[in-house]
């Protein structure tokens, strides 16, 4: 495939552009480390009636539960901070960066 990246705008018609979602998820390599960069409180979750990061996660790593909470894996986590912006429910999600080296690692380019 020719082309080359995506401008700095998100606006380039390079490669990374054309290419499907699974192809370049194929490029990344997700290394947990032993410190979760993101916590989820399910008790503060209880309380929340839109559980938006259900939604709006797009590695959907949020699972309602009967009780009302959120069972979360951060081991394939993007990093994008999606669920950190939509949470309305103060102290429900704490998001830091994963330790160096750990979380999405690019394999190519």
């Amino acid at each position: 495939m020719s082309g080359g990246p995506v401008s700095a705008g998100g606006t380039g018609g390079g490669r990374w552009a054309r290419l499907p979602l699974a192809d370049r998820m194929a490029s990344v390599e997700f290394r947990t480390g032993q410190r979760a960069h993101i916590t989820v409180d399910s008790g503060v979750c209880r309380y929340c009636t839109t559980k938006e990061c259900v939604t709006v996660c797009p590695a959907g790593l949020f699972i309602p539960t009967s009780g009302g909470g959120i069972l979360f894996n951060y081991e394939e986590c993007f990093e994008c901070g999606a669920c950190y912006q939509v949470c309305n429910s103060a102290g429900a999600i704490t998001w830091t960066y994963p330790d160096g080296g750990d979380g999405v690692v690019f394999r190519h380019g």
